[in-house]
């Protein structure tokens, strides 16, 4: 836990809520055991895409398409989305709920390693969302920072491992050993890069947000 429980309970509290199709779809998400943006990501994700209107967002990893449908439905209305997924199984079924949330014009589902698919990808993103495999930020890095432009941004999630990254290394599982060694890596490129500005939140189970600058930092 990073944020006390009782402060985190207040502040989910406040929300308001999301449409009546993501409140299903997220039920039916939880019910499944599918890993979903948790409501503080949720929260924070709508506040976001109102302040910085992004027009093409890069997802990486897409499962059942929560998060996905929640950026369409809250950023632009021309917003459009290009998402990741590796998971044969959740493939269709994101497919099926961008068809019963009559998104499927906004959304490019690239299915497949995301590995491979940042590599043959080209242009850039005003917004790029990890979302993924934990201990693949660090290896997929390079390819994001070229996929962004100027004033692209950046958000990763699920950075902080439960409260994990803190610990001394050998207080971690060890099968969690290589996530917890990458994804401290991650974090000290991140707020290191001579071309990005990055905040580490302690929201959710942490997030970090990076705009690329284009200057170098002394």
């Amino acid at each position: 836990m990073i944020v006390e429980e009782r402060m985190r309970t207040y502040i989910n509290s406040l929300d308001m809520g999301n449409t009546p199709f993501l409140e299903e779809l997220e039920k039916e998400a939880l019910a499944g055991r599918v890993p979903i943006i948790r409501k503080e990501m949720q929260s924070f994700l709508k506040m976001f895409l109102a302040a910085t209107r992004p027009m093409k967002i890069l997802e990486v990893g897409t499962a059942v398409g929560f998060s996905t449908l929640l950026m369409c439905e809250y950023g632009p209305e021309n917003l459009k989305i290009t998402t990741i997924e590796n998971y044969e199984k959740r493939i269709p079924v994101a497919k099926e709920n961008f068809r019963r949330a009559g998104r499927e014009s906004q959304i490019t589902l690239l299915e497949g390693d995301a590995g491979e698919i940042l590599k043959e990808l080209t242009g850039t993103f005003d917004m790029i969302f990890m979302d993924a495999a934990k201990g693949q930020y660090i290896n997929w890095l390079p390819d994001v920072l070229r996929l962004m432009e100027e004033g692209s941004v950046l958000v990763s999630d699920n950075v902080l491992q439960e409260g994990d990254l803190i610990e001394s290394h050998y207080l971690v599982e060890r099968r969690n050993r290589t996530i917890y060694k990458r994804m401290r890596e991650y974090l000290w490129q991140l707020t290191h890069s001579p071309i990005l500005r990055t905040s580490v939140l302690p929201l959710g189970d942490g997030a970090a947000v990076s705009i690329k600058t284009g200057e170098q930092v002394l």
